[in-house]
Parts: structure tokens; C-alpha cells; sequence
């Protein structure tokens, strides 16, 4: 290991320990660590949980001591256990330790069979305790009697092979192997500390078939047996420690090791006896800290990581605080023409056969049935307001449609096809609005709006050239928050908005009596002969039809009429609709929730019950639903391809039925919507693009703001709803594709890798719904109220992991029970609640200009919010800012050469600091520390 910058790999340590057992010998396994212990339970029946080691300080010392004495062996050649183990005895001999007529006999004990705790079926158990009573009373213990002197086996075994336990140990790993036992030939503890040269799989010494590095091997004489297994399991433990592991791979001599040991020490907390019991097992935390804090000492001011997570991250008083939003070339003014384009498909353009092929995996079909059905819902719903906004003009099957093309080519050509393309709220009111001026002042409102469109694209196309969107550098987690914080609101609110109004469609019926059920009756009564001989002269006479069977839809169809008290009734559909929405979306959170559940095997609560919650909550429900065989109100899909309106065609003509001055003037109105959807789509971009998502294929935010252009070209061409980033559905979809490590060690929670970054279930998903007008037989079946609970579901889900949702609810929380959020540390409670104050009353005013007339200047008050976050920068510190929010870029730098100036300063006028000294002395060679 001469190369420093060598990863080191994951260490796999077994504890084995001899015992004593009919007069037979053999290595038992005791316990194991992969990043933490397991132990064998009393009886050996199976393995405890995973858990924190909680070891003895008085055990560290005494290993240290150990390895002090015993004898160390690094960078042996060693091919075979046999081979390693007389090695090891010879050098005991040359360096004094052990007598040579003790050689023979050291051997032999280390040279037995080693007992695994593997799960076995029943038949093979009872076979196997069958065989060991006969060998136990066959064989003895001395060498010179029938065993013989090797009873290890060279090569792992079955059940090795096919341990299932080897799934949670990476590819890489190595192994390190303690064996610790009591024998009565020895008068002073035998130690051997060993590094191979090579990793070699030492036959059936390990569980698993993991090549073994290290060993470690304590004998010694009877009546120390506890001492001998806490030893062990100090070594143990030391061995899988990140930087411990780190020391034995590179260690030169014994001092090397001594030092290892020591720096453990300086970092080891005690808890007092008195206040603990050693019998309780600490549960592994759901977030191990990364071993980087510990090589710093700039983690002794605690630093948490920035913007409010709850995971810590070094940092110190003299160190840079990151700018979350450092977004690199990506919104580089390049200062070109098209520089920051021609970047963007450069960058897209190698990844673009991966893009396709990553796609093609189980979880992707998760992804386009969850995205699928809310982008249908938001088809039917903006569909169905655009008409009654429109007069029909664009309706159900434009908004299909435009949904369909205008997704599926930007998936194919966009920068970061993980968006996904919508309509809009401040869309439909300007959409209402235009229509309403356009009829008013006697304009044709669909070419009028097709100028607006040729004008927004063109100047979506002089943004995109202009590198314009390199103001989104300015545009910080304040503004990002409240806009998806909004827009969430408006996912919930509409939801159950609608919901409410089944109240309205379908009243609960408070008049019905059950006592009185005898009274209720509906009859239909024929029509006057004379009103209908006309009628009836042309189909039947009145003689022809039983008017008392018939049905109440057949009685209103041939003009009889229904009279008594139950003629009104109708199901309690309200109720049903609610069982129906509040169903979806509490077994939809159930079922997200049930991968941390201890329930199943790993694989099947991730890969099958979480990833496929939503589509098993919709499919539940309407099962329930087609089981009740109430009249719900069910999802209505269009059934022909044809305008919605029967006096307007596919195309647009751009001239001819307005004056030629509105093909100039619409440039007005245009900057408008401009504005809109470049707010809306760099916003939602952004929030895709977050640090924390992992994505790693890079983005593109001036090419997608190119499509966004020239789609909205082609749908003004066609008659179809303009069509942006929505912000929700893309975080729902950025959600259902969130990947997790697989063998992640007993106790470890699963590391989030990052996101299946392709362009597969974008494509599918628009696909899907062009072909929906065909799936009409099918998509009739599924009651609006189950997707409306998919709506509530997506607009709660949004917040989540948002810092603003988090701060609202620190409103009720007393301070004893606030969670420990970085912030909480390092900015006071008061200036908190301001900060959150200031972006409630934000929402807020966004919320009100949303719901009245003014919601046309909606995305000028998006701006209005950058400029809120400049204002900021006079009532808090920059210091305060930095945790709750983000440095602005411009003052990044001036409080970096602030930084700068005030550090030469100190160095000129001050002496050292305390901080400084430390840091000397940690920069200095650790292995150099005298022992204690």
C-alpha cells in the first residue's frame, strides 16, 4: 500500500473463539463486523441485530499493551493457513516469546475447524449433530493421536458459497479474522498481530469466501476468558474504523500500529458506569458521519452541514462556508453568442445512448405508472378549466394532446429530461384573460394568441443567446422555497377543493328516516294521452309498456313522470368519495414508509412495496370501488380525435381576421408570458438540478429553455395550451427514481446514490397519455377521487425536505423538542422565526395575487422575491444568512476577500491562536506520538 491516494477497501472482521467441547477442539464463530457488531446469540440459534460496539476502555489499553509485546508480522507471504500459522511460530520463537517445544501444540490449536453460524435446513442440522458425537468421541485433543494436524479445510465450502450474507458485503472487501482463545500449555498470553502481503481466501477460516489480510490471534492461559473476548473485540472493532483501517494497511513498523491505537483512544467517549448499562445495545444512527470530520480538527467547533440538513459536515470558524448554488459552467455567462447553448449540448450529447439505456430498468416501470396518472389527471383537470375559460376553444383533447407532443420532444431533445412538462395556474388565468379581452373588443382570440407565442418563443430564442439565465445564480433557496412551497400548496388546496365540492354534487341524504322506510316509494306515472299521442302515434301505444317497471332513466325518456317521497335519493357518493381520496393517500404513505418497516426482505419492501406504493394504492381503491358498485364520479377521457370545438381545425392561420397592428402589439403581452415561463421553467429547473439529488449527467438550462421556445411555437401553430416546467409532478418524478445502495452492511441505513438519471419514462409517460384516448374503456374505470388523493399525495410529498416547511413547524415545538438542525446551533431561535416569518408573508402575498385578477403580474412578483433576498442582506448577518438561506453571489466574494484580509491581519498584529496551535500539532506526523 505505498500509494497514499489508494481508497482503502471495506474490511469484513469474524471473531472466533476456541471452545472446549466433549474434549474436542474447534474455532466457533462469536461475532462479526461489517461496519458494525453482530453478535450469536445465547444457544447459537441465530444473530442478534446489528448495533454500536461499546467497548471497556480498560480492553484498549490492555490490546494496546498487546500489541506492544506480542510479535508483528507485516507484508507476510502467505499462500496458506498452514503456511501463515508456522510463520507466525517461528517468529514467536526468534523473538523469545514462546518455547519451541510449544510449537507443535500452537499449531494444532490454531489449525482446527472453524463452526460457522450459518442458517442450515432442518434435516442437515440433525445430520450435522449426529456427526459431531461420533467425531467427539473418536477423536482427542493431542496431535499425536488419530486427528490429524490440519483440520481446516483448504477451500471454502458449500455453505460458504452460498451464504446470502455475502450480499452485504461490497465487492472489494478484505478480510480480517481474530481468534481468541484459552489453552493449558501456556503460562503468558501468545499475541500475533499479521498484514499478508496479499489478500488469500484462507479455505473455511471465514463465513463467507472473502479473501482474509489481517489476523490477529490472542491464546493464553485459563481464567481470563472475559478479558481475552473484550480484547478481541476491541480489535475488532479498531479494525473496520475507517481511519484505524487506514493505519494497519499502511503501517511500516509496530509504532506505526501503537499510534493508530492512540489516535482511537484520543477520540473515544466514556460513558460513566453508573449512569449506563453495558447490557444495552446502542441502535446503529441512521446516518453515519464521514471519517473526513475526524482527520480535521476544524471539527471541533461542530460545524453541521449547511442549509439546515440535519447531517453534519466539517467545517470551522476560518473556513469558507460553501455556496450551495456554485452551479459551474452550467449558468456560465460565457459572454458569447449561444455560448452557454453550445456548452449545454456538449455537455448532453456524450451522455445522450445512456440516457436511453438506463432507463430500461424495474423501477422505471414504477416511475411512468406513478407520473403517468398524475399527468393525465393534470391533463383532464387544466383541460376541463381551459374550456369553460376558452368556450371550448381549447379543451380536454387539446390539453391531451399539447401534453403528448409537447413532452415527448422535450424528453427527447431537453437538457434535463427528468422535467416534466405542464400547464400551469398563472397560464390558465392569463389564458381566461386574453380570451375575455379578445371577446370584448370583437379580436379572434386564437390568432391573437398565436402572435403572442411566435413572440414569446422569439423571445425565449434572445434569453437563450444572451445567456440570461445566468440570473438564476442570484436566485436562492428564499425564492426557491416559497415558489415550490406555492405551488404545493396549490396541489393540496386544489385537491381537496375538490373534494369538497362532492359535497355539493352529491349531498348526503339527512332526511332519510330508516324508521320511516315503509313511507318512501317512487312511482312513474304515464303522460297525458293527449300531450303525447304524437309522440306515441310514432313508436307505441300507451297499452304497450308497463310504466310501473319501468327504469327512473327509461320513465324521464319516454316523458312519464316520477312521483314520491324517495325519488330524490341518491348513494351517500360524498362519503364514498372521501373513503375513496383519504384512502389513496394514507396507503400510499404507508406503503412509502414501509421500506424502514422490519417486515419482508429488503428487496421486497423497496423494490416492490415502496416503488410500487402508489400504483397498489390506486389499484386497491378501485377495486373497492368497482366492489361497492356505487356511481362515483369516474375519470371521463376523450374517445375521438377531434377539436374540442367543432368550428376550429388543427392549424391556426396566422393572418387575415385581425388588424395587422396586433401582430406588433401582441409583442406586449408576450413579455408577460415570457417572463412566466422562464420564472417557472429555470425555477423548477434548479430545484431539480439541487446538490442533494446527485445527478451527475450535468444539466442544461439554456437548452431546455430553447425547446420550451419552440414548443411554444408549435402549440400556438396548433391550438394547444402553452407548456412549462411543473415543479411538483417533476419532484414526484425525480422521487420515483431515487436509487439506494444494495449491500449496505447489517445495521447501515441504505446510501442514497443519487437519481436514474434517463429519458425513458419522460418518453413513455407522454407517450402514454397521447394513446389515452385509445385506453377510454379501461381509464373509465377509476374514480376521480382516488387521483385526487394522488394529488394530495404529490403536493405533501413536494415538501418535504423543504428548510421552510421544516421552520414553520419549529412555531409549535418547544425548544426541548426541536430537532438538531444545523441552523438551531449556530443562528438564535428569534432570528429563526423572523427569517420564516418574513417568507410566510411572502407566500402569502403570492397566494392572494394568485386567486384575484391580478395574477397575470404573478411571475413579475417571482422577481419581486430576488428582490425581498437583497433586502435581507440589511436586517441579518451574513453569518446567519449563510445557514438559513444562501450567500448572494456578489457577496460571496466580498465576504471571501473580507475573509482574506482580516486572516493577515491576525497574522501581522496577533499571536497564534489556540485554533492555530491545534492545527499545527494535528498537521503534524501522527505516528510520531509517544505511547502512554
Amino acid at each position: 500500500m505505498d500509494d497514499d491516494n489508494t481508497p482503502t477497501p471495506t474490511i469484513f472482521t469474524e471473531m472466533d473463539t476456541l471452545q472446549h467441547e466433549g474434549g474436542e477442539l474447534e474455532w466457533k464463530e462469536s461475532a462479526r463486523w461489517v461496519k458494525f457488531e453482530e453478535k450469536v446469540e445465547e444457544g447459537g440459534e441465530r444473530w442478534s441485530k446489528p448495533h454500536v460496539s461499546t467497548l471497556t476502555l480498560h480492553s484498549l489499553f490492555e490490546l494496546r499493551t498487546c500489541l506492544q509485546t506480542g510479535s508483528i508480522l507485516l507484508d507476510l507471504e502467505g499462500y496458506s493457513l498452514p503456511q501463515i500459522v508456522d510463520d507466525i511460530v517461528d517468529r514467536q520463537i526468534a523473538d523469545g516469546l514462546v518455547a519451541p517445544d510449544l510449537r507443535e501444540k500452537i499449531s494444532f490449536v490454531l489449525l482446527r475447524k472453524h463452526r460457522h453460524q450459518t442458517k442450515k435446513p432442518i434435516h442437515r442440522s440433525l445430520a450435522d449433530i449426529g456427526k459431531s458425537s461420533n467425531t467427539a468421541s473418536s477423536e482427542s485433543v493431542h496431535p499425536s493421536q488419530s486427528r490429524s494436524m490440519n483440520d481446516i479445510s483448504d477451500t471454502p465450502s458449500t455453505d460458504q458459497l452460498k451464504n446470502k450474507f455475502m450480499k452485504k458485503i461490497p465487492r472489494d472487501a478484505e478480510a480480517s479474522n481474530v481468534l481468541i482463545g484459552e489453552v493449558d500449555f501456556l503460562d503468558k498470553p501468545f499475541v500475533s498481530f499479521v498484514r499478508l502481503a496479499q489478500a488469500t481466501t484462507l479455505g473455511g477460516l471465514t463465513e463467507v469466501p472473502v479473501p482474509t489480510r489481517f489476523l490477529f490471534i490472542l491464546l493464553g492461559p485459563h481464567g481470563k476468558t472475559k478479558s481475552y473476548n473484550e480484547i478481541g473485540r476491541a480489535i475488532a472493532t479498531l479494525m473496520v474504523d475507517e481511519l484505524f483501517s487506514d493505519v494497519a494497511y499502511k503501517a511500516r513498523d509496530r509504532d506505526d500500529l501503537i499510534a493508530g491505537v492512540d489516535e482511537f483512544l484520543d477520540e473515544v467517549i466514556v460513558l460513566p458506569p453508573g449512569e449506563w448499562d453495558p447490557k444495552i445495545r446502542i441502535e446503529p444512527p441512521k446516518k453515519v458521519p464521514s471519517a473526513d470530520m475526524r482527520k480535521s480538527v476544524l471539527n471541533l467547533n461542530e460545524l453541521g452541514q449547511m442549509n439546515g440538513s440535519a447531517g453534519g459536515a466539517a467545517g470551522g470558524e476560518d473556513e469558507e462556508l460553501p455556496a450551495p448554488h456554485e452551479l459551474g459552467e452550467e449558468l456560465k455567462f460565457t459572454g458569447r453568442f449561444g455560448g452557454g447553448l453550445w456548452l449545454d449540448i456538449k455537455r448532453k450529447i456524450p451522455w445522450y445512448c445512456s440516457d436511453i439505456y438506463d432507463g430500461f430498468h424495474i423501477q422505471s416501470i414504477s416511475a411512468v405508472l406513478f407520473i403517468y396518472l398524475g399527468c393525465i389527471t393534470n391533463a383532464i383537470t387544466f383541460g376541463g378549466l381551459l374550456g369553460d375559460a376558452t368556450d371550448n376553444y381549447q379543451g380536454v383533447m387539446e390539453s391531451f394532446l399539447g401534453t403528448a407532443l409537447a413532452g415527448t420532444v422535450f424528453c427527447v431533445f431537453g437538457g434535463q429530461p427528468l422535467i416534466i412538462l405542464s400547464s400551469t395556474g398563472p397560464i390558465l388565468i392569463f389564458e381566461k384573460l386574453l380570451y375575455e379581452f379578445s371577446k370584448n373588443n370583437g379580436i379572434d382570440y386564437m390568432e391573437l394568441r398565436l402572435w403572442i407565442g411566435l413572440h414569446s418563443c422569439l423571445q425565449c430564442f434572445l434569453l437563450v443567446v444572451t445567456d440570461a439565465s445566468y440570473i438564476i445564480k442570484y436566485m436562492t433557496r428564499f425564492t426557491e422555497e416559497g415558489f415550490s412551497s406555492l405551488i404545493s400548496f396549490i396541489f393540496i388546496s386544489d385537491a381537496i377543493k375538490k373534494m369538497i365540492g362532492a359535497w355539493k354534487y352529491y349531498p348526503i341524504n339527512r332526511g332519510f328516516k330508516p324508521d320511516y322506510i315503509t313511507a318512501y316509494k317512487c312511482e312513474c306515472i304515464a303522460p297525458d294521452q293527449g300531450e303525447s299521442s304524437f309522440f306515441f302515434s310514432l313508436h307505441f301505444n300507451l297499452t304497450d309498456l308497463d310504466w310501473s317497471q319501468l327504469s327512473k332513466k327509461e320513465c324521464v325518456k319516454y316523458g312519464g313522470a316520477l312521483v314520491g317521497s324517495s325519488c330524490k335519493y341518491v348513494p351517500d357518493l360524498a362519503l364514498m368519495s372521501f373513503i375513496l381520496f383519504f384512502g389513496t393517500y394514507s396507503m400510499t404513505v404507508s406503503l412509502k414508509k414501509f421500506k424502514f418497516s422490519r417486515y419482508f426482505p429488503t428487496k421486497v419492501r423497496q423494490k416492490l412495496i415502496s416503488d410500487f406504493s402508489i400504483f397498489m394504492s390506486i389499484m386497491c381503491f378501485v377495486g373497492l370501488d368497482m366492489l361497492m358498485g356505487l356511481d362515483t364520479p369516474k375519470l371521463i377521457v376523450p374517445t375521438e380525435f377531434k377539436p374540442t370545438r367543432s368550428d376550429r381545425g388543427w392549424l391556426v392561420m396566422p393572418f387575415g381576421k385581425n388588424p395587422w397592428w396586433w401582430y406588433v402589439a401582441s409583442f406586449v403581452p408576450a413579455l408577460l408570458v415570457t417572463i412566466l415561463i422562464f420564472m417557472d421553467q429555470q425555477i423548477s429547473a434548479v430545484i431539480v438540478n439541487r446538490k442533494e439529488n446527485k445527478l451527475k449527467k450535468g444539466c442544461g438550462y439554456h437548452l431546455d429553455l430553447f425547446w420550451v421556445g419552440v414548443l411554444m411555437a408549435v402549440c400556438s401553430f396548433m391550438g394547444l395550451p402553452w407548456y412549462v416546467a411543473a415543479t411538483v409532478i417533476s419532484i414526484a418524478h425525480i422521487d420515483s427514481l431515487k436509487m439506494e445502495s444494495e449491500s449496505s452492511a447489517p445495521g447501515e441505513q441504505p446510501q442514497f446514490l443519487g437519481v436514474r438519471e434517463q429519458r425513458l419514462t419522460g418518453i413513455l409517460v407522454f407517450v402514454l397519455t397521447g394513446l389515452s384516448i385509445f385506453l377510454a374503456p379501461i381509464l373509465q374505470y377509476i374514480p376521480m377521487p382516488v387521483l385526487y388523493g394522488v394529488f394530495l399525495y404529490m403536493g405533501v410529498a413536494s415538501l418535504s425536505g423543504i428548510q421552510f416547511w421544516e421552520r414553520i413547524k419549529l412555531y409549535l415545538m418547544p425548544p426541548k423538542h426541536q430537532p438538531d438542525f444545523s441552523f438551531l446551533r449556530h443562528v438564535p431561535l428569534r432570528r429563526v422565526h423572523l427569517f420564516t416569518l418574513v417568507q410566510i408573508v411572502c407566500l402569502a402575498v403570492l397566494w392572494i395575487l394568485k386567486s384575484t385578477f391580478l395574477a397575470i403580474i404573478f411571475p413579475v412578483m417571482i422577481l419581486g422575491l430576488m428582490v425581498v433576498r437583497k433586502l435581507l442582506d440589511l436586517i441579518f448577518s451574513q453569518h446567519d444568512l449563510a445557514w438559513l438561506d444562501d450567500i448572494l453571489p456578489d457577496k460571496d466574494k466580498k465576504k471571501k476577500e473580507d475573509e482574506k484580509k482580516k486572516k493577515k491581519d491576525k497574522k501581522s498584529v496577533e499571536p497564534e491562536s489556540d485554533e492555530e496551535v491545534r492545527g499545527k500539532l494535528w498537521s503534524m506526523d501522527l505516528f510520531s506520538q509517544q505511547p502512554f
